[in-house]
């Protein structure tokens, strides 16, 4: 009887830890530094091409609005590090404002007090206890929450845009400047640093600074984030911030720049920082998932592979593949094109073989950035008129049909559609074509109307938090750490403030911004704590969730952290 007991206990606990992410699995929250911090000219910062944006084009921004005090993050550490501590994560993504570090965008010119305060965050997040430190990176540091620090999050200094933005090649240079800043001021406490979110590129100058200034306690870095929404959305479709349109030429201009100054910032780290400061460089990558419209179509997969390879692989294929270089089918169709449009030669720009080795192997870890997928199929070349990255595609996003799913959920974002089993299918197929990589999960999230009874929000992230434990569990995916976006509501862009993705609801009537937990902050927690994704959990102090429906019920709890009544939730978004 006794051997019985013992094997079912056994049982039970193995049972356990399949259900369970791995000891060693990081859970994080992120924000960036336009749509969070606000004082835009406070303390030494220069101006930045979202701020030259929305105070001289303000019809661009969806209801007028702008990050000139956002969510006043910059007067806020010691609240927003406390919330951070009750959320009990482990790492905070953020990122630094390269016009508050470098007002001009160049080393001549060093704000000091740019450097204070994100060193105020950094030491709170890292040291073991909430004290009054003087600087950001101070305070991330007492709380032993881990900051992961990006370099660049779109908001390039406005006279760096001046001389031509990412698509003039000196920037390359520059950025490395600023980040050996960066490693020199913060790197003695930031071990992770991502260089571009979704990339660009300007990097060399900046990245020298960073560094410098923070290399000491920042252990790893992210050089670029979501490099295709800057150069893709601000140097081609004019739908970010410098807002320029030449598609299928700057596009393609700013990304071959980003790629370089992203390896350049990595390169200089281990050459002049990692033997002594021993952090991790990266890069982050968004994409959704491409779905085949008929699954069972030899053709449509191939489509939706194409999709992959020409936009994701646009910035992934020469740094994580084994060959380096730009996908051999992205240049195929882009010289294809370009000789259709009567062009003398490919828009797209080659690399030199130094260039390659430069950039292949350039990175510590895949940053990827998912929210959504799409389903898509062929359509025929000359559709879509060119020159543009669209046309040159022949897939999803470029020349595709995209369709979601009348089964897929929608949210308050029009490209925002729920396929939690998307992201499962985007990380095996990442693993299978850059060379099984460390994975990181540096955004994910859901955009509501604002409502602290966010059911749907806590849904998605059940949902999908779920599809990444089957990735690690069942196909033996490197993911590493899963960071939910956001930290709390913000400035979301050419959307302003009408869309929020926070787990944090900020009050942008309120001169102060007070910031309130939502439900999903609880839920998200319980995750954190448990290391699973326990759908029988409610949170005790919120309206009690229909997971089936995305709704909530009529059932109510004790709802102490509200004054008012929230309000229904609808299926309208």
């Amino acid at each position: 009887m006794k051997l019985v007991v013992v094997i079912l206990t056994l049982l039970y606990f193995a049972k356990a830890q399949e259900d369970q992410f791995p000891d060693d699995f990081q859970f994080g929250v992120a924000t960036a530094s336009y749509q969070i911090e606000g004082a835009w000219n406070v303390g030494g910062k220069g101006e930045n091409i979202w701020d030259h944006l929305t105070h001289n084009y303000p019809d661009k921004i969806k209801d007028k609005s702008n990050g000139d005090d956002a969510c006043l993050s910059y007067y806020k550490n010691e609240e927003d590090v406390r919330l951070l501590v009750d959320l009990e994560v482990d790492f905070y993504r953020f990122s630094i404002s390269w016009s508050r570090i470098l007002p001009t965008g160049h080393v001549n010119k060093i704000n000091q007090e740019g450097i204070d305060y994100y060193n105020d965050l950094i030491d709170r997040l890292v040291a073991a206890e909430i004290k009054p430190f003087n600087d950001l990176i101070d305070r991330l540091v007492a709380a032993e929450i881990k900051p992961f620090v990006t370099m660049f999050h779109w908001d390039l200094p406005q006279p760096l845009q001046e001389i031509g933005g990412w698509p003039n090649p000196l920037l390359a240079d520059i950025f490395e400047d600023y980040a050996n800043v960066l490693y020199k001021e913060f790197g003695d406490r930031v071990k992770d640093w991502i260089t571009f979110n979704e990339p660009t590129d300007i990097f060399e100058d900046y990245a020298n600074v960073l560094y410098k200034e923070f290399g000491d306690r920042v252990k790893d870095w992210i050089t670029f984030n979501e490099p295709t929404q800057i150069c893709e959305q601000g140097y081609s479709a004019s739908d970010k911030a410098p807002a320029y349109s030449q598609a299928g030429i700057g596009g393609y201009l700013c990304a071959h720049t980003v790629l370089i100054a992203h390896a350049k910032a990595y390169r200089l780290y281990y050459a002049d920082y990692h033997e002594e400061q021993q952090g991790r460089v990266g890069i982050t990558i968004d994409t959704g998932m491409s779905i085949p419209e008929n699954e069972d179509s030899e053709e449509d997969q191939r489509a939706a592979n194409q999709a992959l390879e020409m936009n994701y692989g646009w910035y992934a294929n020469p740094i994580f593949s084994a060959e380096g270089d730009y996908p051999e089918i992205l240049k195929e169709r882009v010289l294809n094109m370009s000789t259709r449009e009567g062009f003398p030669k490919s828009r797209l720009p080659e690399f030199t073989p130094q260039e390659i080795e430069l950039i292949r192997g350039s990175s510590d870890f895949l940053g990827l950035n998912h929210y959504s997928s799409g389903i898509c199929r062929f359509i025929p070349d000359g559709f879509i008129q060119g020159p543009s990255h669209y046309a040159d595609g022949g897939v999803l996003r470029i020349e595709v049909v995209v369709n979601p799913s009348p089964d897929w959920e929608g949210s308050a974002s029009s490209w925002l559609n729920v396929y939690p089993e998307g992201l499962k299918l985007l990380l095996i197929w990442m693993k299978e074509h850059y060379q099984d990589p460390e994975i990181i999960i540096t955004e994910n999230g859901y955009s509501d109307d604002g409502r602290l009874d966010d059911c749907r929000r806590a849904n998605y992230y059940n949902a999908y938090i779920e599809q990444v434990l089957l990735a690690i569990k069942e196909h033996d995916v490197k993911v590493t750490g899963y960071t939910a976006w956001s930290f709390m509501d913000n400035f979301e862009w050419r959307q302003g403030y009408t869309e929020r993705f926070g787990i944090h609801y900020v009050d942008f009537d309120d001169p102060d911004r007070p910031r309130t937990p939502k439900l999903s902050s609880d839920i998200y927690r319980n995750i954190i704590r448990t290391r699973k994704v326990d759908w029988e959990y409610q949170a005790p102090e919120f309206r009690v969730c229909d997971w089936d429906d995305w709704e909530v019920t009529t059932e109510e709890v004790a709802t102490e952290v509200t004054t008012e009544e929230p309000e229904e939730e609808t299926d309208e978004v």
